[in-house]
């Protein structure tokens, strides 16, 4: 009885190391219990249902937010303002400096920036069809006076000033030519030139004459421009006037005044960009036949309505 109680008890245990070992193996090989069959049948529906809602909640933010088509024009525009902004470039201006007290010299270089601005290539409102030519003839006719002088000058000094007084004779007709011809040059700058620095020949070309007649002035392909610098003696004021050459007076004309200090600072240098600005806007009013009225017309008028 009692090895058979023993025996029976040992059979049990047994037994019971066996469960043991076999349950762990069963997990393992892949075949689960209902409790891990059912957490896993929990599990997958919630992670579907989670990925579903993310893919909703993009969508819905696509929807809301359409992505705006770009621009390739827009991009380059920005990339270039970027450029230009990263990239300072630094342009040095060489000023001319004048002694201002040196009256004679301050006009010289006003002049010849007058001169110069009046046959540029863009001053006409209306672009490079509306050339600007400067008139040479009156000009050349000067210079050729001053060089037949000069001539009898030089033949009466070196080619007959050995043979005195034989030829004394020749010599005094030389001696009279210089003087009658560079009188009549004289002659010509004081009374004929006056304050005039330069004229401009009339327009030839038909299209430039049709654009300039739209504009206003309606004389410009029949007469030049006669352009004239004023600047008194003591005086801080420079005027510049521009009038049609050849016409019979009283001519249209536009006329302007500034003062000295506008382009010259205390140290003498002078603004030549400053002045040529202001040329360009004087010579486009002549152009568009926007003129000054004369002086004494207003007083005239008032004058004859008084008396009647």
């Amino acid at each position: 009885m009692v090895l058979g109680f023993v025996f029976a008890h040992a059979s049990l245990a047994g037994l019971q190391m066996c469960t043991q070992r076999s349950t762990p193996s069963t997990r393992g090989s892949g075949n689960a219990t209902a409790d891990d069959i059912s957490q896993k049948r929990h599990t997958q529906p919630r992670t579907n249902a989670m990925a579903k809602k993310n893919k909703k909640s993009a969508a819905a933010a696509a929807a809301v937010s359409p992505a705006k088509p770009v621009n390739e024009k827009e991009i380059v525009k920005k990339e270039e303002k970027k450029e230009d902004e990263d990239i300072e470039v630094e342009e040095e201006v060489e000023l001319l400096q004048v002694d201002v007290g040196d009256i004679i010299k301050v006009k010289q270089i006003l002049d010849e920036t007058v001169a110069g601005t009046m046959v540029s290539d863009d001053i006409s409102a209306h672009g490079e069809t509306v050339r600007i030519k400067e008139a040479y003839g009156h000009d050349n006719l000067k210079l050729f006076l001053m060089a037949l002088a000069c001539s009898f000058a030089a033949v009466a000094q070196f080619g007959l000033a050995t043979d005195f007084p034989k030829n004394r004779i020749l010599l005094g007709v030389c001696c009279a030519s210089y003087f009658c011809i560079s009188g009549i040059l004289q002659l010509i700058m004081t009374f004929i030139d006056k304050d005039c620095i330069m004229t401009i020949k009339p327009l030839s070309d038909p299209e430039a004459i049709k654009l300039v007649k739209k504009g206003g002035n309606k004389y410009f392909d029949k007469y030049g421009i006669r352009v004239r610098s004023q600047f008194p003696r003591f005086s801080e004021f420079y005027t510049v006037i521009l009038e049609f050459h050849g016409k019979n007076p009283p001519s249209e004309y536009v006329k302007q005044t500034w003062s000295v200090g506008q382009f010259f600072d205390v140290n003498g240098y002078f603004d030549e960009e400053g002045l040529i600005l202001e040329v360009e806007k004087l010579y486009r009013r002549f152009e568009a036949g926007k003129f000054d009225k004369p002086n004494g017309i207003g007083e005239g008028k008032s004058k004859k309505k008084k008396n009647s």
